[in-house]
């Protein structure tokens, strides 16, 4: 078997099913985009990090919930949003 191979089958037993995974991932990406009035007036930081949130939201709700790097990236991803608003609207 080849390597990418065996990263895939691994890869599947925490982020479960890809097409799947892609499925869940892009409806909630469809729904920020077009349900929020807000989406265009984001900075790229901050839409890029909302994409990242619901990107590790998708494999939460596809693969394996108890992975703690998709709980910590969440997190992480907030974090830079956070540190975005600091840095472009400084008090």
């Amino acid at each position: 078997m080849a390597k990418v191979d065996l990263i895939l089958e691994a890869r599947q037993k925490t982020h479960g099913d890809f097409e799947t995974h892609a499925y869940i991932s892009q409806c909630l990406k469809i729904a920020m985009r077009m349900e929020s009035g807000n989406w265009t007036i984001l900075s790229n930081a901050h839409q890029e990090a909302l994409e990242m949130i619901v990107h590790k939201i998708a494999r939460i709700l596809n693969g394996n919930p108890d992975v703690h790097d998709h709980w910590d990236d969440i997190a992480g991803y907030a974090t830079l949003a956070s540190k975005a608003i600091n840095e472009e609207n400084a008090l």
